[in-house]
């Protein structure tokens, strides 16, 4: 196209509907109950560390339960690692960190890896991320969570071509005994 010539900008669409002004921030201070965030990073050898880091930082500032933090960082630092390994390079990686509505502390990853088609293909796969997942159950277990993972959602990494692989922990106080 030549440099001179004129391009037509096009208007873009606008949503119907507008706040204007947009509503306030929430200024509550930060709690677990307000923990909600999400990070996208690259598939990469240092991005596990990152994600650790970030994690850290965030549990701190909502104070989450001590008992918690060191377990929601090792799951943190495997999850992402995991997604890591289903992503290829130059590829990006989704890592969610929020409460769920139940309480529970909850870990997402979205990788780029699609479900296969063919069934023996797809439980040969679901075998290895199965592998790969080393140590995640017994930690889950071990904090009364649960986990698994399933197609990623239409608004993930890819536009929904991809894996959501997802864990929670949750704080159960000591009980002393009478």
């Amino acid at each position: 196209m030549p440099e001179n010539e004129f391009v037509p900008v096009l208007p873009y669409a606008t949503p119907r509907f507008t706040q204007c002004p947009p509503p306030l921030q929430d200024a509550g201070e930060p709690n677990p109950g307000n923990l909600a965030y999400g990070l996208t990073l690259p598939s990469a050898v240092a991005t596990p560390t990152v994600a650790h880091e970030a994690a850290e930082i965030i549990l701190d500032v909502h104070c989450v339960a001590d008992r918690l933090i060191d377990p929601a960082l090792r799951l943190v630092r495997e999850l992402v690692a995991y997604a890591c390994r289903f992503t290829g390079s130059g590829e990006q990686v989704h890592f969610a960190l929020r409460h769920d509505l139940e309480g529970a502390l909850r870990v997402t990853v979205h990788d780029t890896h699609a479900a296969h088609a063919h069934p023996r293909l797809a439980a040969v796969c679901d075998e290895r991320r199965l592998d790969a997942l080393d140590g995640v159950p017994e930690l889950v277990e071990a904090h009364q969570g649960a986990w698994g993972f399933g197609a990623a959602h239409p608004f993930a990494v890819g536009g929904g071509i991809g894996t959501r692989t997802w864990a929670t922990l949750v704080h159960t106080p000591r009980r002393w005994a009478a």
